[in-house]
């Protein structure tokens, strides 16, 4: 069993800044992917950056693009999510996720975090 645990979601008021991270308790190199999903109240999970092992890409939401940034840290098996410029539409639950022992050309998470809330206030 594969453990993500999230950090870093709070409260900010619109324009400014907040890094999440994801420590995993194995190596998020041992599948396809690894990325962060975001949920509002009454919307859909939906992609806010993925990073594909393959070929080292990364795929990033058409509303967070040049703003949110993903990266890894292999050593300590982290993901980190950087977010700047926030609009209150980034509002919601940020959930990592990775898909491991799998190696599928989509990005199809087997292991979720318990997720962590971001507040972004206009």
């Amino acid at each position: 069993h594969v453990q993500l645990v999230e950090s870093g979601g709070g409260s900010v008021q619109a324009g400014g800044s907040l890094r999440l991270s994801c420590v995993a308790s194995r190596s998020l190199y041992s599948g396809a992917c690894v990325g962060w999903f975001r949920q509002a109240p009454g919307t859909e999970r939906e992609v806010v950056a993925l990073f594909y092992h393959g070929d080292n890409s990364k795929e990033y939401g058409a509303s967070v693009k040049g703003r949110f940034t993903i990266s890894l840290d292999n050593a300590n098996d982290t993901v980190y999510l950087d977010m700047n410029t926030l609009k209150p539409e980034d509002s919601g639950v940020y959930y990592c996720a990775a898909e491991l022992g799998r190696y599928g050309g989509n990005c199809d998470p087997n292991y979720w975090g318990q997720g962590t809330q971001v507040t972004v206030s206009s």
